[in-house]
C-alpha cells in the first residue's frame, strides 16, 4: 500500500446507461479513450484532496501485497504520452482554480525516467499556474534512480512522494509480500529527502497480527526515526475482502489485533519515533485520532493514548470506521 491513505476513490469505468461496472483490462483501445477518463478505481492520499488527479500509470508494478486490495481490478500499465497530453489540455481548457496535480495510480516513478521528465515539463509548459506535483512512490522505484536522477526530477517539478512502509519489521513484510525490504524503503526515502522532495511515509498498526504485535510496533518506530521524513501516517489495517490477507484471517491463521490492542501498537510506536516533522494517526480507520508536531507533542500524544486505553477518552465507533 504505498500511499498515505486510500481515502477516497473516482467511480469504476461507467458502462452505457450509467451502470458502475469493473473497468476491462488495459487494451490498445484504452490508449485512445478521450482525455480524463480514468481506468478502474483510482486513490489519492488524504492530503491530495484538492489535487487534480492525472492518471500516469495504471494499477501498481508490484501488486502482490497480501493486505491490500486497491488495483486488483486492473494489470499495471502506462497511459501514452498522446494520451496524457490530452489530459493536460483538457485541464488548461478548464481547470484553472486547483494549484496541485497528484500523478495517480499507484506508483508513477515506474515510469522510464525520460517519459517522467517529459511529462514533468509538459505540465510545466501548459500548467504554469500548478505549484506542486506528487507521487506515490516504492522502496523499489526510489532505488532504480541515482541520487543525480532524483535530484533532476526534483527540479522538474515532481515535489512530494508518499511512500508506504507498512512496517519496520522486515519478518512482516516479507510475510506480507512487500517487493522491498525495511533497509531499501527507508533508504529510498532518506534520498529523495536529499534531493529536495517532501516525503510522506505511511504505516499500518496490525500489519503483524497479534504475534508479532510488540516487535511491528517498535521497530516500525525506530524505521520510521532513520528515515526521518516530513511527515508520518499510521493508518489501522482492515481487512479487505477477497485479498489473500483476509483468506487467512477466514482460516484463523491471521489474528487482527483488537482496539486495545490497536492502541498498545500506537503507543508503541510513537515512544520509539523520534523525528522533526507531523505524525498523523487521524485517519478513518484508527480508533483514536491524533495530529502531532513531533517532538514538540510527542508526550503529549502518549498520554492521549493512555487516556484512551484507560476509557477516559471515547474511541472512533466501529461504524464509523473505514478505509
Amino acid at each position: 500500500m504505498n500511499h498515505e491513505a486510500p481515502a477516497w476513490r473516482l467511480p469504476r469505468s461507467r458502462a452505457p446507461g450509467g451502470r458502475h461496472q469493473p473497468a476491462a483490462p488495459p487494451s490498445p483501445d484504452l490508449f485512445r479513450q478521450p482525455a480524463m477518463e480514468y481506468l478502474g478505481t483510482v486513490i489519492r492520499p488524504p492530503s491530495e484532496a484538492d489535487s487534480i488527479l492525472v492518471q500516469a500509470v495504471y494499477g501498481c508494478p508490484h501488486n502482490a501485497c497480501s493486505f491490500c486490495g486497491a488495483y486488483r481490478d486492473k494489470p499495471f500499465g502506462m497511459k501514452s504520452e498522446a494520451a496524457l497530453l490530452a489530459d493536460l489540455d483538457e485541464i488548461a481548457a478548464g481547470d484553472r482554480h486547483r494549484r496541485r496535480i497528484f500523478l495517480c495510480d499507484g506508483d508513477a516513478l515506474a515510469l522510464p525516467f525520460d517519459r517522467l521528465l517529459r511529462l514533468l515539463a509538459a505540465i510545466r509548459e501548459k500548467l504554469p499556474w500548478i505549484t506542486r506535483v506528487g507521487s506515490y512512490a516504492s522502496g523499489a522505484s526510489l532505488g532504480r534512480r541515482s541520487d543525480a536522477a532524483l535530484a533532476e526530477l526534483r527540479r522538474a517539478g515532481l515535489a512530494k512522494v508518499y511512500l508506504g512502509l507498512e512496517s519496520g519489521d522486515d519478518a512482516t513484510l516479507a510475510a506480507m509480500g512487500k517487493a522491498t525490504d525495511v533497509a531499501g524503503i527507508v533508504a529510498g526515502g532518506r534520498r529523495a529527502r536529499q534531493a529536495g522532495m517532501t516525503v510522506s511515509v505511511s504505516v499500518l498498526l496490525g500489519l503483524a497480527g497479534i504475534d508479532r504485535s510488540a516487535v511491528h510496533a517498535r521497530l516500525t518506530g525506530e524505521a520510521i526515526t532513520a528515515m526521518a521524513p516530513d511527515q508520518a501516517a499510521a493508518l489501522s489495517l482492515m481487512l479487505i475482502p477477497g485479498t489473500p490477507l483476509d483468506v487467512l484471517a477466514g482460516q484463523g491463521r491471521f489474528v487482527l489485533p483488537d482496539a486495545a490492542g490497536l492502541l498498545r501498537e500506537l503507543h508503541t510506536l510513537l515512544t520509539h519515533t523520534d523525528f522533526r516533522g507531523l505524525f498523523f494517526a487521524n485517519h478513518a480507520s484508527n480508533y483514536l485520532p491524533l495530529r502531532l508536531r513531533l517532538p514538540r507533542d510527542k508526550a503529549a500524544g502518549l498520554a492521549r493514548i493512555e487516556a484512551a486505553l484507560a476509557g477516559d477518552i471515547p474511541l472512533r465507533p466501529e461504524a464509523a470506521r473505514r478505509l
